[in-house]
């Protein structure tokens, strides 16, 4: 930086030239007003209604601003040298790299004329959204408390759940334009230190590489198989969530101004858990658990199911039934195939437009939207009514599962599922079945087995997946760092 405020100054309206939310405000002190120094702040992130040179100035002198005021560029520079601020913090700074960071972060910047130095000045908190519950997360029993867009925010809660030293965040940059700051945290003395190196080995791509907005960014960078369908990190918005997953040795990343945790490792059997498993009592959070599995391979499956049994395996249908069957299907142009393809493919629209629409009219939509294109699909002789049950149970399936990256996922598998069940029958389901466990064994996050506890088996970690055993027997148990 220069000595020259008049160089400071031009080099700052050269940098934020056409920015015009940039404040420069000259000030002059010391005997006669002879002495210059200039606030600069973009006042649309930062608080302006602070005197920050006065503040300064009563600090370092009893009297008020004005003629009579006695103050030195000298004085101010052995005053600051000195850590003398007691009624603002700053920080001093002679690079101008650094200067631009925290003046884009809000800072106030105060500049004196003859001293190569910028005073830095923390703003004060800006507005964001309150505290309130996650509605991508909702619960009947439990904490209520979900993540803001504010990062400290969200960190401070999170230590208030867990009140150990053993719990570490660490930072940095994403740099690029967008300079996000991003933080980790993790339990010390219960996460793997094998994952955590390997976790800090990959997050290593993001530093001071790209734009980073959101989480989502990240996941594909530090993701093992990019290209697989099955999300390998969770997401969370719930802080007792992220506090739980830490206690069970997960890695936690937060991004400022997304509301989203991305949890790590993720692995299938997480992302099949709800934080709400946990206040439920013990015979209702294991029969909910297993409602889970069983809508997991309904929305999987039952498409591809319908297709070989109608197609190629119509003995297996109880002749009642079958009657039925062929009665609705009597009149349809198409194949079962191209059947649940058409009406999947159409659920899958009305999905995504309940989710696009504002919230008052996107609900309306999708459910006035279902009903109305299944009537009409059924009398215009497209669709028969046993097609649209089928679809609308596999949609129904698909929302009950608590993670939305991994319904996503299940949408996608039902097409080759279909194809395969409509060339080969029950044989092409069990090639699909087949080709998805040799994906998800050889699958990882982190490193970690996708399929832990069960490949490998871990029976130590069994007592929470399928089933859950008591709580007080959970709360106990030993949770050591594992060996690497």
């Amino acid at each position: 930086m220069s000595k020259s405020l008049s160089a400071s100054l031009d080099r700052l309206r050269d940098v934020y030239r056409q920015c015009g939310d940039l404040e420069i405000k000259d000030w002059r002190y010391g005997p006669n007003l002879k002495h210059r120094a200039a606030s600069v702040y973009f006042k649309t992130i930062s608080d302006s209604s602070t005197n920050h040179m006065k503040s300064v100035l009563q600090d370092l002198s009893n009297h008020m601003i004005g003629p009579g005021l006695d103050v030195t560029p000298d004085m101010l520079r052995l005053f600051f040298g000195a850590h003398g601020v007691s009624a603002e913090s700053a920080s001093m700074e002679r690079e101008w790299s650094a200067v631009d960071r925290l003046l884009l972060q809000g800072y106030m910047v105060l500049l004196i004329d003859g001293w190569d130095r910028a005073l830095c000045f923390e703003p004060k908190k800006m507005e964001t959204r309150q505290v309130g519950e996650p509605e991508t997360e909702p619960v009947v029993q439990g904490p209520r408390e979900g993540t803001v867009e504010d990062l400290n925010k969200n960190i401070g809660m999170i230590r208030k759940r867990l009140q150990t030293p053993a719990l570490k965040f660490q930072f940095f940059r994403a740099g690029g334009h967008s300079n996000t700051r991003i933080a980790y945290g993790y339990l010390d003395d219960v996460v793997d230190p094998a994952v955590l190196t390997e976790f800090e080995r990959r997050l290593q791509r993001c530093k001071g590489k790209g734009d980073i907005i959101d989480t989502s960014y990240i996941e594909e960078v530090i993701e093992d198989r990019p290209l697989s369908p099955f999300p390998q990190f969770r997401y969370t918005e719930r802080t007792d969530t992220a506090a739980a997953a830490m206690i069970n040795g997960k890695i936690v990343l937060l991004v400022e101004g997304s509301g989203s945790i991305l949890i790590c490792p993720g692995l299938l059997f997480d992302l099949l858990q709800s934080s709400e498993d946990y206040y439920q009592r013990v015979l209702v959070s294991n029969f909910i658990r297993w409602l889970r599995l069983v809508a997991l391979m309904i929305a999987i499956s039952l498409p591809s199911l319908y297709i070989a049994i109608s197609t190629f395996h119509t003995e297996l249908i109880p002749t009642v039934l079958l009657l039925a069957i062929v009665d609705s299907r009597e009149g349809i142009p198409f194949g079962a195939f191209v059947e649940a393809v058409i009406m999947v493919f159409f659920f899958e629209l009305l999905k995504e437009a309940g989710i696009r629409l504002p919230r008052n009219v996107g609900s309306a939509v999708s459910i006035v939207g279902a009903l109305v294109i299944g009537e009409a699909a059924i009398n215009a002789g497209i669709a028969s009514p046993i097609m649209v049950v089928i679809v609308s149970l596999t949609g129904i399936a698909s929302f009950s599962l608590p993670q939305y990256n991994l319904s996503i996922a299940l949408r996608l598998i039902q097409f080759p599922l279909m194809a395969l069940s409509s060339l080969l029958g029950g044989f092409g389901i069990l090639l699909g079945y087949l080709f998805i466990w040799l994906h998800l064994v050889t699958l990882t996050s982190l490193g970690v087995p996708y399929l832990t506890p069960i490949a490998p088996w871990k029976a130590d970690q069994f007592r929470d997946t399928l089933i859950r055993t008591k709580l007080p027997a959970l709360i106990r148990r030993p949770r050591p760092r594992r060996s690497t």
